[in-house]
């Protein structure tokens, strides 16, 4: 296709050779209880402080542990933690600890624990990408052993569901201090599995922590994690039991799969929204006609049809259905005459050209951005394509260090808010703090009503005020358009019929303390 550049090797590879590649990859040998993971994207970093990818952080649940996490539901439970009180100012928050839990390196798990990693997180010094949800914790400090105390700036409502996030992880201060920024590399933590390899392009590989809490848990020995772009290939390493599960899988081949009847087939909800950012910071994405044009520009059924193969819901809002405070706005309806009709007031009669990139190199993002492409030719803008790849992504993308000179143009890329909270979902995208480095504003948009109240629905603890202001922010959104919005896609993948205890949770994360082989 035209102005379609793809990943290095991307153009070569085929079915066969990925197959033979992953067969023939040094140390990932299928063992008695080796369970294997064929996921769509590569980790970038194992420092679950240090990235904002869902699935990056989804393999953190193997090795490390928070003190809250949430089920399959989405819900809140307590993990390390075994309860908190919080004062009537709404300013600190007194947690009680598990006992008897130890790290993989064998030291123990207690209140100086929470506090080094605290303390690490809440440190604009240290540059972690997950900083903003951590900053406004002033001081943590250990009451005893099996108490902590956590002081804020100011009241944050949403803050048990910010450390049930699976970034909030416990991270073993000795391994902290021994490996100091290498931590990305050598996680230690108290899940129900420690670390054991991790070679960036080809796998990830831990295996059982014997002295884990949770008695008579994990119940396999090892899992090993398979980045495959190829959503086909992945699916094809299930059905032929090289790999036990395969996320995300080709949606259209999903009822095929379904009637065959080989592998388990599950269709599940989802929160995590696909949209396509637009730099208002340039032109001509600066005119908020051209933003309304492009939205009316793109038929999001089609998109629905053709890439999801009908798996997925139309946006209608901001913050997804599932999400604590989603308000209804939407949908943006398909209207082409309308897109042209506005593009010719913005200046832009015979459209314009500019750049589409894709945040993500796996091969539905890829059909994505195509289609996408075509969609706007229609209206006459001309979109050359780019898919990144992760290192791509966070050089080019995630950390941008000059706003003005931010090479982003439109990019298609998605968002789960998992904290299952309105407030992760819109701050982390579309507050003014929130530019490149700091978090994931890549329209570096920018508007007083939304910043004020995005700020001002932290500090209220009242459900009906929080629900009325988190509206003002939605609908407001909604009518700036900082973003193409697309659609909410299920959550498809395939499972070995004698694996069980494993599942893909809203915010696309795997989840499989409870996970076991027959």
């Amino acid at each position: 296709m035209k102005n379609f550049v793809l990943p290095r090797g991307w153009r070569t590879l085929c079915l066969g050779s990925i197959l033979a590649v992953s067969l023939a990859a040094p140390g990932v040998a299928l063992a008695a209880g080796d369970v294997v993971f064929a996921v769509g994207q590569a980790f970038e970093t194992l420092d679950p402080y240090n990235t904002n990818s869902t699935g990056t952080q989804s393999a953190g649940r193997a090795y490390y542990e928070g003190l809250y996490g949430f089920n399959q539901d989405l819900v809140l439970v307590p993990l390390l933690a075994e309860s908190h009180e919080v004062s009537s100012d709404g300013l600190v928050y007194t947690f009680k600890l598990r006992q008897g839990v130890k790290f993989h390196d064998g030291t123990d798990f207690n209140a100086d624990a929470v506090k080094v990693n605290f303390d690490r997180a809440s440190n604009r010094d240290n540059r972690l990408a997950r900083y903003n949800q951590f900053n406004r914790i002033a001081k943590t400090e250990v009451v005893d052993p099996t108490t902590v105390k956590v002081t804020l700036t100011e009241p944050f409502s949403p803050f048990i569901n910010a450390i049930g996030h699976p970034s909030a992880m416990m991270i073993s201060p000795a391994a902290l201090q021994k490996f100091g920024k290498d931590i990305g590399f050598n996680p230690v933590g108290t899940g129900p599995f420690q670390f054991v390899e991790w070679k960036q392009t080809d796998y990830l590989k831990v295996k059982k922590f014997d002295g884990y809490w949770r008695k008579g848990y994990p119940k396999v020995d090892t899992l090993t994690f398979r980045p495959v772009p190829d959503a086909n290939t992945r699916t094809a390493m299930v059905q032929t039991g090289e790999a036990h599960f395969g996320f995300p899988v080709p949606f259209e081949r999903a009822q095929q799969l379904k009637d065959e009847g080989k592998v388990d087939v599950i269709d599940a909800p989802s929160i995590s929204v696909r949209y396509v950012s637009m730099n208002v910071l340039q032109k001509p994405f600066d005119d908020v006609r051209v933003r309304h044009a492009i939205n009316y520009a793109v038929n999001k059924e089609a998109f629905g049809k053709v890439v999801y193969a009908g798996h997925a819901q139309l946006m209608d809002g901001v913050v997804p259905k599932g999400v604590d405070f989603a308000h209804v706005s939407g949908p943006w309806p398909y209207n082409p005459a309308k897109a042209r009709e506005l593009l010719k007031e913005a200046g832009y009669p015979n459209g314009f050209e500019t750049s589409l990139w894709s945040a993500y190199n796996d091969s539905t993002s890829a059909k994505s951005v195509q289609f996408l492409q075509q969609q706007l030719a229609q209206v006459g803008i001309k979109a050359s394509l780019e898919i990144l790849e992760p290192g791509q992504r966070v050089q080019r993308v995630s950390q941008a260090p000059d706003p003005k000179q931010a090479g982003v143009r439109m990019l298609y890329a998605t968002w789960s808010a998992s904290t299952g909270e309105a407030d992760w979902a819109l701050r982390p995208l579309l507050a003014s703090e929130a530019w490149p480095p700091q978090l994931n504003n890549t329209a570096y948009y920018k508007n007083d009503v939304v910043d004020a109240n995005i700020a001002k629905a932290l500090r209220v603890t009242k459900r009906e005020e929080k629900a009325e202001i988190y509206k003002i922010v939605q609908e407001q959104i909604w009518k700036d358009a900082p973003w193409v919005f697309l659609n909410t896609a299920n959550n498809v993948y395939l499972r070995n019929k004698k694996l069980s205890g494993v599942y893909v949770m809203p915010d696309n994360g795997l989840s499989y303390a409870d996970i076991e082989m027959k």
